[in-house]
């Protein structure tokens, strides 16, 4: 079978984890930033986690190199643009690529220059590529709370012109949704949609007060739902879609093995499953690699992806129009 030519759909993919090693050691010069090499090898092996992490923080690191570079307009545009086009080249239809503009303001940059500037990437992959996208704000729980309203301010003016959600990610703690209830809630009511990191490394409880208190309407991962009846009907009964992220979720021991994972099970309960590369750079891979392994795992035919297609284009954060073009990609399957 040929994966790459299967049309595909990544709803959760980070900026940061998804850069070229090259483009690295190219913006590092352009900005006389020491980098611990300037071979290209050395640096990607800086960029790509294990295949087995100890732990999610052994995981997150890898951001730190990338990060370092990302701090002006020029850089956050051609990294955009560079990941669709990377994108569009294995033959995605549609991206959405989330990404923290709390990281990005080392050099001064305003939020509004920041989400400009990806967008503004995204907009020139679009018109040169048959590629969509839209962009996610990841609240980063590590960074000061009092920085996420400025945030979603900055990113009101391209609600619908390229960003389409709110997210929070970094490292999980049990309970951590109560803390952001009033953030995620202004964010909705001016027009943000929500997905949120949650059952990745904390528990399905995460997964049920994200849904519940934050109004989740997508879950990153979700894999702990699995051993949390509450969360998994919760997902189950409110149809809110898993954006789970095979080789990831095994790197960061959500689960041990790719064939441990829950994927199949959800999709013959008729969850709603997607499968998403969440970084190309770190995790080492492609959507193609994600749809290969997912559907050799556990013994999927092309009548099952095309399921997985059409189900995916029903939760992504696409307007109408582009929906039905995206539908119609899966007469090719």
């Amino acid at each position: 079978m040929n994966y790459f030519d299967l049309p595909k759909i990544d709803l959760h993919c980070h900026l940061d984890g998804s850069l070229r090693p090259q483009t690295v050691l190219d913006l590092a010069n352009l900005q006389n930033i020491t980098l611990p090499s300037n071979d290209v090898d050395e640096i990607k092996e800086l960029m790509v986690a294990p295949e087995t992490c100890t732990d999610l923080p052994e995981y997150l690191a890898r951001f730190d190199l990338p990060i370092s570079v990302m701090q002006t307009a020029d850089s956050l545009e051609r990294t955009s643009f560079e990941l669709f086009e990377d994108a569009a080249q294995e033959n995605v239809k549609y991206l959405e690529v989330r990404f923290g503009p709390q990281l990005h303001v080392q050099q001064g940059l305003t939020y509004a220059q920041i989400i400009g500037s990806v967008v503004k990437g995204m907009k020139r992959a679009e018109e040169k590529y048959d590629i969509k996208g839209n962009y996610i704000l990841s609240m980063v729980k590590f960074m000061p709370s009092d920085t996420i309203k400025e945030v979603v301010d900055a990113g009101e003016q391209y609600l619908n012109k390229g960003v389409a959600a709110i997210d929070l990610a970094g490292s999980e703690l049990d309970g951590f949704c109560k803390d952001y209830v009033s953030y995620i809630d202004y964010a909705r009511a001016k027009g943000y949609r929500v997905t949120i990191h949650a059952g990745e490394q904390g528990n399905g409880q995460n997964v049920y007060d994200a849904i519940e208190m934050l109004g989740a309407e997508r879950i990153g991962h979700g894999v702990a739902i699995n051993d949390h009846e509450a969360a998994y009907n919760k997902v189950k009964q409110d149809v809110v879609a898993l954006e789970t992220c095979p080789s990831s979720n095994v790197q960061t021991k959500a689960v041990n093995e790719l064939s441990l994972h829950p994927f199949k099970e959800f999709y013959n309960d008729e969850l709603q499953v997607t499968i998403n590369t969440d970084n190309r750079t770190v995790s080492n891979t492609t959507m193609t690699k994600e749809v290969q392994k997912v559907m050799e795992t556990f013994k999927l035919n092309l009548e099952d992806y095309r399921r997985i297609y059409q189900m995916t284009v029903g939760q992504t954060f696409a307007t109408d129009e582009v929906k039905q073009e995206l539908l119609k990609h899966s007469q090719s399957i």
